[in-house]
């Protein structure tokens, strides 16, 4: 069990030349109800089911547990899900003392990239890339649960 404090932010650069490494995702919910979602994952041949809580602080913390599963179980779960799968590669870019996950979203969500930096507290401070425009933060918009039946492309 943990507590995951992150902040997400639009992206708005070059983000790619600092990154160190890259992966693509592909993910799916077998539960998107608001308070609390059950995400299946395959990242680079690995299988994930993750289980989040309500967010709480404006959208700044809240409830997450993974677990890894095989690859095959994930893609059989992933036949399970609401409709509308997430396809992403996340870009891994170290800035000071935190790495920010650089989200650049294909398909119905083509066009969109934002960036969330996990803390260890609410009020720790982290240094700003130069990539990182405005904080959505809070913003169910921009939940990945949110993206898969009201993808950007409609917006």
């Amino acid at each position: 069990m943990g507590m995951e404090i992150e902040r997400k932010f639009l992206v708005d650069g070059d983000f790619k030349s600092m990154s160190s490494s890259c992966s693509h995702i592909v993910q799916g919910y077998i539960s998107s109800h608001p308070g609390r979602t059950v995400r299946v994952r395959l990242r680079d041949g690995k299988g994930y089911l993750t289980i989040k809580g309500p967010s709480r602080d404006g959208g700044l913390s809240r409830y997450e547990f993974e677990k890894e599963i095989s690859a095959d179980d994930a893609q059989a779960l992933l036949e399970l899900c609401e409709p509308g799968i997430i396809d992403k590669v996340r870009w891994l870019v170290p800035c000071g003392a935190h790495i920010f996950e650089v989200d650049e979203f294909f398909g119905d969500n083509a066009g969109l990239v934002v960036a969330e930096v996990e803390l260890a507290r609410e009020d720790e401070p982290f240094e700003r890339p130069p990539f990182l425009a405005a904080e959505v933060t809070g913003d169910r918009r921009y939940y990945n649960s949110s993206l898969r039946n009201n993808p950007y492309k409609n917006w």
